[in-house]
């Protein structure tokens, strides 16, 4: 099947994996490569069927209905459809708060 849409990295989301693999190495190199290319592997695989992952919970319950989510415990992939462009925003650990998280994003 032909990928129907580009799955771009937002600079941040980036840095989000990359503070993940930096904190994971420090006790296994080989956990760390597994959850990259995890994580990696499923923000790709976006190009099929973005829709298919769930409006951030938080987000829709003050109406806002832009930004979807995949799980791969215990991340959260955030990310938005724009066209035919997938961007992913975000890459969270599911056990931080994620309005704390995204509050600070935007005093910063």
């Amino acid at each position: 099947m032909t990928p129907t849409y580009k799955v771009q990295w937002a600079e941040v989301a980036e840095k989000d994996l990359i503070g993940i693999i930096e904190y994971i190495a420090e006790n296994s190199l080989t956990n760390a490569i597994n959850v990259f290319e995890k994580l990696k592997k499923k923000a790709l695989s976006l190009n099929q069927f973005p829709q298919r992952g769930r409006i951030v919970p938080e987000l829709k319950d003050h109406g806002i209905i832009l930004y979807r989510e995949l799980i791969v415990t215990p991340w959260r992939i955030i990310y938005r459809i724009s066209g035919k462009k997938v961007y992913v925003l975000s890459v969270i650990d599911s056990r931080q708060n994620f309005e704390d998280i995204l509050l600070n994003r935007l005093i910063e």
